[in-house]
Order: C-alpha cells, then structure tokens, then sequence
C-alpha cells in the first residue's frame, strides 16, 4: 500500500536535515569541477558490469575515460545531488529525482556551481514514475533510500517500466540485517515485510557522526548540535523483499553482493574508519552490512 501521507511526513524531516548535512562539507562546487567524486568503487562496478574487486574510480581518473557517456540514467531519491554530478562526471545524461524541495535546491545550485549538466525534479516516485515514457538505460538507487519506500511492489514495477528494454536498475543499499540494529547498536527493528517504524527522532545529522568519510571535498565542523523537529516514518525489507519484487516486476537479477563494511557512514556506533571511507567493525565476525544488485530489464 502505497503511504503518500507518511512520504510527505518524511518530507519535513529532509528538508529539516539537508541543511545540516551540507553544512559539513566544504567547497563541493570546487571538488567536483576539479574531478573530485563522492562515488565509492562499489556502485561503479554494479553500474558498469564488473567487480567487485579493483580500484575503478582511480582507474577511471587516470584514463580520463567516461564509461557511461551515451547512457541516460535516473539517479532516485538524489538527495541534494552530489552522486548525481558524480555520475554525470562519468558521462551519464543524468535525472536526479527527490521528494524535498530542499535537497533538490541544494543540487541544481551545486550542479551550476560546479559546471555539470544534470536535471532535477522534486516529486514522490511514486508519482513521478508514472509519468514517465521508458527510455532510461540505467535507474540507480543507493544508501538508505529504501526504507522510505512504502510499497516495493509498486515502485519496482514503475522502475521496470521507465527502462528501456535491456536497461538496469542498479542498486547499493545499507543491509537489512543490518538496518535492525539503533544508533546505540541494540536490536531494537523489525526485519521485513514492509513493517512501518515511527522515528521519533527524525532524520539525524549522520555527516556529522560520520565525519571525512561523508564528505571527501572536505570537513568541517558546520551545524553544531543538529536537532530534527519532524519524525519520520520508515519501512522495513528484507533481503526476500527487496529481490522479490525485483522479479515479480519482471526484472531479471543478474548480480547479488553482500558486503563486510559499510561506505561513507558509520551506521553502528562501534564501526571503525578504514581506508577507502568505509566503515567495519574492529575485529570479531563481520556480519552483512551492504547489499548490492543488478537486474536487468528484458529485452
């Protein structure tokens, strides 16, 4: 069932958010116009067909290459757009979708600061889809956009939709498995099936927890103290879930990964920094801590 009502809630809570978020990280107009990515080697193998071990990103910078020129991608939600520049860099005709007025400000400033073409659009996918005529060689989703989703179903089935036959939705996400665990690393969420969790405390300032890890261009210290006043409303998929509806909106999975760290942010309190920007834990068994996948539509 698709929760419009709760999407508009979570609303709030992002553009309450971006703000402090941003106010971390410096110069990223400068960053990016000088080559600088926030992409981690992970997504860019998933989005290229390879991998997943090996630096690409530096192999890419020295090249010069631009591997995914002639291709239109859809990057939804965007936030305020640093992974959608990003992959335009790549040479990806690039949309940036985003349900906060907000955040979606923030990346159309950033894109014409930094010299990048790039559309945005404020919208819930849910309705922005739709609308949409397929023809989009890749759809990209990455990092905790999911557990804003109300109904998998529905929104799988409009990704497959805007794709061009052949065309992929790709996609990184923070697992599951680890997804059940709070800010103080106690069980405390229900795993799957679509569980709505209240979040009394809204959307956090995690660049600020996260530090350098989060903010390549630089970090400083920005929004001290960052409150959010709007709760939000979360939704809980598991694995099944997530790959479930994949096939039942006809996609085809080719690649599944699990991984041991956890890019950019430190989701558990007791995850060290390693290098890369990543974040694991100090020693003992590792468990799950991303998910990634590739389906494809078919031809």
């Amino acid at each position: 069932m698709i929760r419009r009502d709760l999407h508009q809630q979570n609303r709030l809570a992002w553009d309450a958010a971006t703000p402090a978020h941003s106010s971390h990280k410096r110069d990223e107009a400068g960053f990016l116009r000088a080559g600088g990515t926030t992409l981690f080697d992970d997504e860019v193998h998933l989005l290229l067909g390879t991998g997943p071990e090996g630096h690409v990103l530096e192999d890419i910078r020295q090249s010069g290459a631009r591997p995914l020129a002639g291709l239109r991608l859809l990057h939804a939600p965007c936030n305020a757009g640093q992974d959608t520049l990003s992959l335009a860099q790549l040479g990806a005709e690039v949309t940036g979708v985003d349900i906060s007025p907000t955040a979606i400000a923030a990346a159309q400033t950033l894109a014409e600061a930094a010299g990048i073409a790039a559309s945005f659009a404020v919208a819930d996918l849910y309705d922005w889809l739709p609308a949409q005529e397929p023809g989009f060689d890749l759809v990209f989703m990455s990092y905790g956009a999911l557990i804003w989703m109300s109904d998998l179903d529905a929104l799988f089935a409009a990704v497959a939709r805007v794709l061009k036959p052949g065309g992929r939705f790709v996609g990184l996400e923070f697992h599951p498995l680890a997804q059940m665990y709070d800010e103080q690393g106690r069980l405390a969420y229900p795993y799957g099936g679509g569980a709505h969790v209240v979040g009394a405390t809204g959307v956090g300032d995690y660049v600020a927890d996260s530090g350098a890890a989060l903010a390549p261009s630089g970090f400083v210290e920005g929004r001290v103290g960052f409150t959010n006043p709007h709760a939000t409303h979360e939704f809980s998929w598991g694995v099944a879930d997530i790959l479930g509806a994949q096939l039942r909106a006809g996609l085809a999975l080719e690649v599944v990964r699990e991984y041991t760290y956890a890019n950019g942010c430190k989701i558990w309190p007791d995850l060290v920094e390693q290098p890369g920007r990543r974040y694991a834990p100090a020693g003992g068994p590792v468990p799950p801590l991303m998910l990634g996948w590739s389906s494809r539509r078919p031809e």
